[in-house]
């Protein structure tokens, strides 16, 4: 499961609520969160900021997480 999906949904937040929150539309939360869309620095930052997070928890890959998906 992507992290932006399993931080928004540990929130309560929809993914229309969480677009709204940081400025794009709700398709580009859904690709996000189907590794099909890599956002830019800025929207990483608000994603973060949104998930009560930050940049690492969010998006850093370990390896050993990628080969197990």
């Amino acid at each position: 499961m992507n992290k932006v999906n399993l931080y928004r949904k540990r929130i309560g937040l929809t993914q229309i609520e969480l677009a709204r929150k940081v400025g794009v539309a709700r398709q580009t939360i859904n690709l996000i969160e189907n590794d099909k869309y890599n956002p830019s620095l800025s929207l990483c930052k608000s994603l973060a900021r949104e998930l009560h997070t930050d940049l690492n928890a969010l998006f850093w890959e370990v390896e050993d997480e990628r080969q197990n998906t």
